[in-house]
C-alpha cells in the first residue's frame, strides 16, 4: 500500500482544523456565513502556513448545499468533490506552468459561463506570482469588474511580485508563522492521534527546527518516525535530522568558559563529521545564549517563560552563574550578527570555527578605555624622532649668536621650528614661527594636525596657572627656555600674542584642514565630517571663508555642523574668519539651457545652413 504522508492525511478539512491564521479563519469564515465574498482575494505568506488549504475549505464552504454557514459540511456531494479535485465549478490552476497569456486568456472566456453545478464558479491560482506581466495584465479588467457568482483566489509565497494594479483589486490576507508552542501542540495532536508516544523535547525540538511552517512540522515529523521505534525520543530525533545533542552543547559551553581554543577547534571537527544541521546548530547556539543570558539576569523566575523541559532547564540554569553577562550579551550579538554569514559561506564549517574561536576568547579582548594612558600619549611618537640627533650642535650656536648678534637669533629660531616634526611630542616642541617667517615653508605650520596630549603643559607651571583660552596656544606646545634663550615669561607673552592673531604668513590650505579634520575625529575629538568637506567651491580669503556645497541638502548639513566648524578653523590655527556658507544654483531646466545655447554665435551659421534645431540640452556639471 502507497504510504500518505502525514500532511496530505490530517490536512484540515474546516476552519476550526486549521492551526493559526485567526484573523483570516474569522473573515473568510464570516464572509461565507454571509455570502458575501469578494471578487478576488490574495493569500501570501511563507511556505506551509495554510494558503492553498484555506482556499479549498473557503471554496467548499461557499459551494456546500446547505451554504451560506461559517463552515463546509464536508459530507455533501459538492464538499466531497471539491475535497477530491473534481468539482468542474472549482478550478485549481498552476501559475508555474500556466502563467502565459494565452493561458489568462483562455480563463477569460470561460469566466463568462455560469456556475454549472456549485453556487460559484472559484478560480485558486497556486504561485500565482509566477505569472507574466502580460498574463497579469490580461486579468485587470475581469477582476475590476468579474461577472456574477466567479471568485479568485491567489496565492503566493512572493507577493512583493505582483503588480500593484492587481493587488489593489484583491483583500490581501498576509499569512505569519506559527509559534512554536502552536506548532508544537499542533504535532501533539497529530501524535495522539497516530497513538504514538513521544517526550515532549523531541516534539518542541521539531516545532523549533521547522521554523513555523506547518509542513516542515508534519515532513519532519514523518521523517522521524520513519526510523521506526515505539516511542518518539528527543536523541532519535537529533539523530534522525541531523541535529546537535545537549551533549555537545554542554561540551562547547565548558571549552568557551575555559577559552580552550584546542577542545573548540575539536568540537568543529565532530560537528563536521556528524554532519550535523550548520545552520540550525547556530539557531540553536543563538537560542542558548539567550535562555543563558535571561537565566543570568532574571534567574529562575524566568523559566516559565522559556519553556524548557526539565532536564534542559536544570542543565542551563547551573551554567548560567559561571558567565557574567556582559560575555553572555556579547557572544549572543555576534552569533546573531554571523548566522547570515555562516549559512552563505562556501566554507561554513570554517566561518562556524572562527565563529566559536572568538567566543571563546571573547574575555580577552581589552575595552579601549582600560588602556593605558601613557600608551595612548606616545602612540604618535613612534617614529625616532628627526632633529633629536642634531639638537646639540645648534642649540650652542643659537645661544651664542642670540648673545653675540641679535639678527641672527630670528633665524636659529626658524630653522629650528622647521627642523622640528610636525606631530611633535611634548619634549619635541618647536617656537611658533614668526611675522618674518617666509611663506615658502609651508612644513611649519600644520603643527596644529599633529595635536600633543594635554599633559605636555605640565613641565610649565605658569601655563597652567593661567591656561590661554584660544584654541591655537591649546594645539602648540610650550617652548622650554632654555630652546630660545628667553625667560619663561616672555615665552609665554610671545604665545599669547601669536594665538590672538593669525599668522600673516599662513598658508591657506583647505585639503590640510580636511586632513586636519580626519586626524581630530580619529582621536575622538569634536571635528566637521570628512565627507561634508569633499567637493566643496571654497573662496579662502584673509578674514573670510566662502564654502559653496553642490546640493541643498548638503548646505543644511553645513548648517547644523557650523559651530563644530568654525571650532575646527580655530583649533587648525587660522584665527575666527568669517564663515559664508552659500546656497547652490537650482537646476536650470530644459527650455532654458536649449534657448541659451541656440543663441551661441559659433552656433548660428551651422543652424542657418543645416536648417537644424536643439531638441535636448543637458547641462553638464
Amino acid at each position: 500500500m502507497k504510504h500518505l504522508s502525514l500532511a496530505a492525511r490530517y490536512r484540515p478539512q474546516t476552519f476550526a482544523q486549521v492551526a493559526g491564521q485567526d484573523m483570516v479563519k474569522a473573515v473568510l469564515s464570516r464572509a461565507a456565513a454571509e455570502d458575501r465574498p469578494a471578487a478576488a482575494y490574495l493569500l501570501s505568506g511563507t511556505r506551509g502556513v495554510g494558503k492553498t488549504t484555506i482556499a479549498r475549505i473557503f471554496a467548499k464552504a461557499l459551494n456546500c448545499e446547505h451554504a451560506p454557514g461559517p463552515e463546509p459540511c464536508n459530507e455533501c456531494a459538492q464538499c466531497r468533490k471539491i475535497t477530491q479535485g473534481a468539482h468542474v465549478d472549482v478550478t485549481e490552476i498552476d501559475g508555474a506552468s500556466n502563467n502565459s497569456v494565452e493561458d489568462a486568456r483562455s480563463l477569460r472566456e470561460t469566466i463568462g459561463y455560469a456556475p454549472m453545478e456549485g453556487r460559484y464558479k472559484i478560480f485558486i491560482i497556486d504561485e500565482a506570482h509566477m505569472l507574466t506581466r502580460n498574463a497579469f495584465n490580461a486579468l485587470l479588467k475581469t477582476l475590476e469588474e468579474p461577472p456574477e457568482r466567479v471568485v479568485f483566489i491567489f496565492a503566493t509565497t512572493e507577493a512583493h511580485k505582483f503588480p500593484v494594479t492587481i493587488v489593489s483589486r484583491c483583500q490581501h490576507f498576509v499569512f505569519r508563522h506559527l509559534s512554536e508552542d502552536a506548532l508544537a501542540e499542533h504535532l501533539s495532536a497529530v501524535l495522539r492521534k497516530e497513538k504514538m508516544e513521544f517526550e515532549e523535547g523531541a516534539v518542541r525540538l521539531l516545532a523549533r527546527r521547522a521554523a513555523g511552517s506547518v509542513r516542515d512540522g508534519m515532513s519532519l515529523l514523518d521523517q522521524a518516525l520513519a526510523l521506526g521505534g515505539a516511542s518518539l525520543t528527543t536523541a532519535m530525533t537529533r539523530e534522525v535530522l541531523g541535529l546537535a545533542g545537549q551533549e555537545l552543547f554542554g561540551h562547547l559551553f565548558e571549552a568557551l568558559h575555559g577559552r580552550d581554543c584546542a577542545a573548540v577547534a575539536d568540537l568543529s571537527r565532530q560537528i563536521l563529521q556528524q554532519g550535523v544541521d550548520i545552520g540550525f546548530f547556530v539557531r540553536e547556539l543563538a537560542g542558548n545564549l539567550r535562555n543563558l543570558f535571561l537565566l543570568r539576569q532574571g534567574g529562575a523566575a524566568v523559566l516559565p517563560n522559556l519553556r524548557l523541559p526539565a532536564d534542559e532547564a536544570a542543565f542551563q540554569q547551573a551554567l548560567a552563574p559561571r558567565f557574567s553577562a556582559g560575555h553572555l550579551h556579547a557572544a549572543w550579538q555576534m552569533t546573531l550578527d554571523a548566522q547570515r554569514g555562516i549559512v552563505q559561506s562556501p566554507e561554513p564549517t570554517a566561518a562556524l570555527e572562527l565563529l566559536l574561536l572568538n567566543l571563546a576568547l571573547l574575555p580577552q579582548l581589552l575595552p579601549l578605555e582600560h588602556l593605558p594612558e601613557q600608551e595612548a600619549v606616545h602612540v604618535p611618537s613612534a617614529v625616532p624622532p628627526v632633529q633629536a640627533p642634531s639638537a646639540p650642535d645648534t642649540r650652542e650656536p643659537r645661544d651664542r649668536m642670540s648673545a653675540s648678534d641679535g639678527q641672527a637669533a630670528p633665524e636659529a629660531r626658524n630653522f629650528s621650528a622647521a627642523a622640528a616634526p610636525r606631530p611633535g611630542p611634548p619634549q619635541q616642541s618647536a617656537t611658533p614661527p614668526s611675522h618674518d617667517a617666509p611663506p615658502s615653508q609651508p612644513a611649519q605650520r600644520p603643527a596644529p594636525r599633529g595635536r600633543a596630549p594635554e599633559k605636555a603643559a605640565a613641565p610649565e607651571p605658569e601655563a597652567e596657572q593661567e591656561p590661554d583660552p584660544a584654541p591655537v596656544t591649546a594645539s602648540e606646545p610650550a617652548v622650554p627656555p632654555a630652546v630660545t634663550g628667553t625667560s619663561p615669561e616672555a615665552a609665554t607673552d610671545a604665545e599669547a600674542d601669536a594665538g590672538q592673531a593669525a599668522r600673516p604668513s599662513f598658508q591657506r590650505d583647505w585639503q590640510a584642514f580636511c586632513e586636519f579634520c580626519a586626524a581630530e575625529q580619529a582621536a575622538g575629538r569634536p571635528a566637521p565630517q570628512p565627507h561634508l568637506l569633499r567637493g566643496l567651491g571654497v573662496d579662502w580669503q584673509e578674514d573670510r571663508l566662502r564654502l559653496t556645497p553642490k546640493a541643498q541638502t548638503l548646505l543644511h548639513q553645513l548648517e547644523k555642523q557650523r559651530d563644530t566648524l568654525e571650532a575646527a578653523l580655530a583649533a587648525f590655527g587660522v584665527g575666527a574668519p568669517r564663515l559664508e556658507l552659500i546656497a547652490p544654483r537650482p537646476p536650470r531646466g530644459e527650455a532654458e539651457l536649449i534657448e541659451e545655447f541656440s543663441k551661441k554665435p559659433e552656433l548660428q551659421p551651422c543652424l542657418e545652413v543645416l536648417q537644424a534645431s536643439i531638441i535636448h540640452c543637458t547641462e553638464i556639471k
